[in-house]
């Protein structure tokens, strides 16, 4: 019997590398990698040995017999990508991972960031090189996207947070958290004590819709309201108010999915997740009876992954419908089964009236070809308007063109869910159209040149831009890291002129409120025992001054 990969695959390929028959894919030598909603067992070459179900930080591989409810559509879906891509299970050319000479001396490398990136970036530079490694970070509590991006419903997501925990008490490696690069120490100062610098500070910034009340009370990116939930503690409890009995979504990726199940769901559900406090008491007192997801081209081209999607079809209590728009149901019929418009194909056609008060249902609205020019009220929003589109195909590419008015959905909070950008760091150069730090290989550069900065890089999504999950950052930060290896070895990083004591006394001059590894390891103490007592993961602490008591109290 044969086991299959799920919903919550994070894609990091941990699996790929112990599966003795080559039977998971895409791999990292594969085109396709990094930009595959999840990986997929081949299920005519697996021998059910176990070992990827073994290796897999986020518990998303079972035996396709233990499947059941939801789950069980992901035997086809393994299935169905081999069906599409016939098998190849050749192994690629081994890689030798490559050394720093012995007359190099150590290298001590910080890394800007404590996300997933910096994460896999700090656990190479640790096993792989022998590097001693300090991790700055501005917020007081590491983790990045996964403490304060995943939805607090995937919890079996977060545990890949367990892989970096491990590496904090390694004894090459430094904190300093609640420390802003350009505010505190500048990027000047830090490559002053380090052999080299790795900035893994992700894509901070929102796209923006640039139309008309974008900026009224009531309209707010989706990082805020993502945020909110995640006690991010750059975020105020009191940002989101659910007083509104509908909300519109305007995108409708991953986020977009994730924000409209938090809404919807049952909050007795929720209480037995991390989310945040002040976020589960106002689930719990919210009006809100209606979520409609607005996207620009039709259900074939969502931006949504199958997996998010089949989470958001088993909410309890909760209905999902298609608006019945020009085109849609078309799109759904012709679809074939590996296109998203098939799995529409169960969901229910209506002809919704998005200018009345909701029902007393709670329910989902998946509304396409459709956009928003205009956010309208007095003071704060109080209705969207938004057009008709038509899709058409320029160079292999499915664009949105507007084409008729079509009135307003009536709605007093919006989300704006339209994707993220990177946002500059003092002291580095940045590529304003792509929205990232321009860079060759991760080796940052000068824009418009290929000129490298001397021993600096970058990875993640401040490196290739908002794309690609959480395991895609293992061989972007293997790239990363690679360099760096390569420029050591032919002599290129200088030798830091202060020392590591050096840094951490400057630290603590800028920054007296500076958090280290005894206070991060006693927040995590006193999260989980809170969480205990009351049969959560953890109960998070929310603002500045909560995360430093904690750490103060329990240390």
């Amino acid at each position: 019997m044969a086991y299959a990969i799920t919903q919550t695959c994070c894609n990091d390929a941990s699996c790929v590398s112990v599966c003795p028959v080559n039977c998971i894919h895409p791999t990292p030598d594969e085109p396709d990698f990094g930009t595959t909603e999840m990986l997929y067992v081949d299920p005519q070459t697996c021998i059910d040995c176990g070992a990827c179900a073994d290796a897999c930080p986020v518990d998303a591989i079972f035996p396709v017999d233990r499947l059941t409810g939801p789950d069980r559509a992901y035997t086809e879906l393994n299935q169905q990508y081999y069906e599409a891509r016939p098998a190849d299970n050749a192994w690629a050319e081994p890689h030798f991972p490559r050394s720093v000479p012995h007359d190099a001396g150590a290298l001590r490398i910080a890394v800007v960031g404590t996300g997933p990136a910096a994460g896999y970036t700090a656990q190479s530079l640790l096993r792989a090189v022998g590097a001693e490694v300090t991790l700055i970070d501005r917020l007081p509590v590491p983790g990045g996207l996964i403490r304060h991006g995943v939805a607090p419903d995937h919890q079996p997501t977060k545990r890949i947070a367990d892989t970096f925990t491990g590496l904090y008490r390694h004894p090459r490696l430094r904190m300093h958290l609640n420390v802003e690069v350009g505010r505190d120490v500048t990027h000047a100062e830090i490559a002053a004590h380090h052999h080299a610098v790795i900035y893994a500070v992700g894509a901070m910034s929102d796209r923006t819709l640039d139309i008309p009340g974008e900026d009224t009370a009531g309209s707010i990116a989706a990082s805020e309201f993502v945020g909110w939930y995640n006690a991010d503690p750059t975020v105020p409890a009191s940002a989101v108010d659910l007083s509104a009995e509908r909300v519109v979504v305007v995108g409708n990726g991953n986020v977009a999915l994730d924000v409209a199940r938090i809404l919807v769901s049952d909050p007795e559900e929720l209480a037995r997740t991390d989310i945040a406090d002040h976020a589960l008491e106002a689930l719990r007192a919210s009006k809100v009876r209606e979520v409609v997801l607005l996207g620009r081209r039709g259900p074939g081209q969502a931006a949504y992954t199958r997996p998010e999607f089949l989470a958001l079809q088993h909410l309890q209590g909760v209905t999902v419908v298609v608006d019945d728009h020009p085109g849609v149901r078309d799109a759904i019929a012709d679809a074939d089964s590996s296109s998203k418009a098939a799995l529409l194909s169960g969901l229910a056609i209506e002809t919704t009236d998005l200018a009345a008060p909701p029902s007393g249902e709670r329910r989902i609205v998946l509304r396409f070809f459709c956009s928003v020019t205009e956010l309208t009220g007095d003071g704060r929003v109080e209705s969207v308007r938004v057009v008709r589109n038509t899709v058409s195909v320029r160079d292999g590419i499915p664009h949105a063109e507007r084409s008729v008015e079509e009135g307003t959905i009536s709605a007093t909070l919006v989300v704006r869910s339209i994707g993220s950008r990177g946002a500059p760091v003092v002291g580095l150069p940045f590529d304003a159209v792509t929205a990232t730090v321009p860079n060759r290989a991760g080796r940052v550069t000068d824009v418009g040149s290929d000129s490298p900065w001397p021993a600096t890089y970058v990875v993640g999504w401040a490196k290739r831009g908002p794309s690609g999950g959480i395991g895609a950052n293992r061989t972007c930060a293997a790239e990363t890291v690679g360099a760096l290896m390569d420029d050591a070895a032919g002599g290129l990083l200088p030798v830091p002129t202060g020392t590591r004591r050096d840094f951490a006394r400057l630290v603590r001059r800028r920054q007296p409120q500076a958090v280290g590894l005894r206070e991060v390891l006693a927040v995590d103490r006193a999260e989980r025992a809170n969480g205990l007592a009351s049969g959560r993961p953890r109960v998070k602490f929310a603002t500045f001054s909560e995360l430093r008591r904690a750490g103060r109290r329990f240390r």
